[in-house]
């Protein structure tokens, strides 16, 4: 077994910004380890698809195990698997908070965990949310409370992470994104979901792509909170 080559964990990865952030490390060489409840086997025998729920500290487990069985080492973390759901505050249920929190916050803790006990062993590593510029900048007519909750509570993680373990070789950043195009917004939503930035449309997912590579190939940065939101973060 060769451990030469870099290896990257991607939460969420079956489709939309998880699949593309797959491709984009598959092109520069990592071998992958890809979960999410419905991601499919692969041919490719650098990358390792773990079909599970990320709320589930099992899953979090077998991602991790069989990575490192299968190419020995964990250099970066993507924590790209997340809910969002606009919703009034009053009319969210026990349901949404339980499987947003479930995912967005146990689905990171569990993982995270895991990953960096396995980066101390080698002094270096690189963990990458993917959160939302709506944590600290809400939106008048866009009803986040439980993504300010738990996208604002990996922010946070992210700086705490990141001053823990700076000593120890192991990075900690986030990407925030405004809106981006992606499978969970409808065309029909482009035009009104673009006016709520100032460059005045949506980002795309090559965007938060080429966030998340220059995080990873920046060994200066750490407990950045990198805002790719098309103006959202400078002001209205």
């Amino acid at each position: 077994m060769s451990t030469s080559q870099k290896v990257v964990v991607v939460t969420g990865a079956s489709q939309g910004i998880g699949a593309e952030v797959v491709k984009a490390f598959r092109k520069l060489d990592y071998r992958v380890a890809a979960t999410a409840r419905s991601i499919k086997p692969s041919d490719d025998p650098d990358l390792l698809t773990v079909a599970g729920d990320i709320a589930d500290p099992d899953t979090a487990r077998r991602v991790i195990s069989e990575a490192v069985a299968r190419f020995g080492r964990i250099d970066t973390l993507v924590n790209n698997a997340g809910i969002f759901v606009a919703k009034p505050f009053t009319l969210y249920t026990a349901e949404d908070y339980a499987s947003i929190t479930g995912v967005n916050l146990n689905g990171f803790f569990y993982i995270t965990q895991l990953a960096i006990a396995e980066m101390e062993k080698q002094s270096s590593g690189h963990v990458v949310s993917i959160s939302t510029t709506l944590a600290d900048y809400a939106i008048d007519g866009v009803p986040a409370v439980l993504a300010a909750l738990t996208k604002g509570g990996l922010n946070a993680a992210t700086r705490s992470l990141a001053i823990e373990y700076a000593k120890r070789g192991i990075r900690a950043n986030t990407v925030a994104p405004g809106v981006i195009k992606s499978p969970m917004h409808p065309e029909q939503t482009h035009a009104a979901l673009g006016a709520l930035h100032p460059m005045g449309h949506m980002g795309e997912m090559s965007d938060v792509v080429n966030a998340i590579l220059y995080l990873d190939s920046a060994p200066f940065v750490t407990g950045e909170i990198l805002h790719v939101d098309g103006g959202q973060s400078a002001g209205h």
